[in-house]
């Protein structure tokens, strides 16, 4: 997908989708910037009509992550995507009539377009529905094994596959069944997720699942709200399977009445000064005597608190006691040494 490498034992990319209107190409531009920083690699934009389409090779001139292109209805769209340029595109058979699917394809081969097919729970083919009677795990994988057939005899060469559902044991169920029955790479999310309380659960737990089993290549936490959140949280799901990580993970116990420091208002600063920090360091916020030494000993720098005072670590060995007013500076100087001594190394 443009010069990410997707499938084959490649690192696990991540992606989100702009919430802006692609015709207006400064802003559109100015969101994919912001998701970059924020640590996506693949980035998709709606194309509802030509004027979006004819806007995608302005919109590609300026940034610097693969740009894909979804499409829906009109296969006309998609082939102005092609000519202009975009990595990839996003396509759903069930919405689309097979002749048009075709042009697709002999417009890809040659341009070296990827192309994604999304198969989804809300529009699946009729006579799959009918024969199913409702968008169960094994018609998903039914629909999706009959795009792939329908698109390898095509002879399409750079495909990828996502079947996407709300509800999450369907989800789970279905790229269980379709992994151990194609070879292609698959983009694993759950649609339509919600805010971000229930997309961080739902994702945690759909995604989470098929990641630990070792099933997925690329992948999208779908969120109702800013983009960039998707990419923060699917970088948590990353980092808590220690699949790839990228920025602080901080700990902190959950607090009971043997903390005694304020550890809610810590956390949260804490947090706050850490946004855009990329280095993978993990930090210990502790509030008492009982698990609280242990956990800031095993982290790359930490505090443990009690009592208007604590005791600042850093890989593992105290390096001073700080007053509790003086918790999150001492810390945020401990990090800023450590990522210099890391720099100079």
């Amino acid at each position: 997908m443009g010069k990410v490498p997707v499938g084959g034992g490649a690192p696990l990319a991540l992606q989100s989708m702009t919430c802006t209107d692609t015709r207006d190409v400064r802003a559109t531009v100015a969101q994919i910037r912001e998701l970059e920083e924020a640590g996506c690699e693949l980035v998709r934009v709606a194309v509802p009509d030509g004027d979006a389409a004819e806007a995608l090779g302005s919109i590609k001139r300026q940034i610097s992550i693969p740009l894909i292109a979804d499409i829906h209805f009109n296969f006309r769209l998609a082939l102005e995507a092609i000519r202009q340029g975009a990595d990839g595109i996003r396509i759903n058979p069930g919405n689309m009539k097979r002749d048009g699917l075709r042009k697709i394809v002999a417009a890809a081969l040659p341009a070296g377009t990827a192309i994604r097919i999304g198969i989804n729970a809300g529009s699946l083919e009729k006579d799959i529905l009918r024969k199913h009677g409702r968008p169960t795990a094994a018609a998903l994988v039914e629909s999706a094994l009959r795009s792939l057939v329908f698109f390898e005899e095509m002879g399409a060469e750079s495909l990828k596959l996502s079947i996407k559902s709300s509800d999450v044991p369907t989800m789970i169920e279905s790229y269980r069944l379709v992994s151990r029955r194609t070879r292609w790479p698959l983009h694993l999310g759950v649609t339509e997720a919600g805010t971000i309380l229930h997309a961080a659960v739902k994702s945690s737990i759909g995604i989470g699942v098929l990641l630990a089993e070792g099933i997925g290549d690329t992948l999208r936490v779908s969120v109702t709200g800013h983009p960039c959140e998707e990419i923060r949280l699917a970088w948590e799901i990353l980092g808590a399977l220690k699949l790839r990580r990228r920025g602080p993970e901080i700990i902190s116990c959950p607090t009971c009445g043997r903390c005694e420091i304020d550890l809610f208002r810590l956390a949260e600063d804490v947090e706050k000064r850490l946004a855009g920090l990329q280095e993978p360091l993990r930090i210990a916020l502790m509030g008492c005597v009982v698990n609280g030494p242990g956990e800031a000993a095993e982290a790359d720098v930490g505090i443990a608190g009690g009592r208007g005072l604590g005791l600042l670590f850093r890989r593992g060995k105290p390096v001073r006691k700080v007053r509790e007013a003086d918790f999150a500076e001492a810390l945020m100087r401990e990090i800023a040494k450590m990522t210099k001594d890391k720099k100079e190394t």
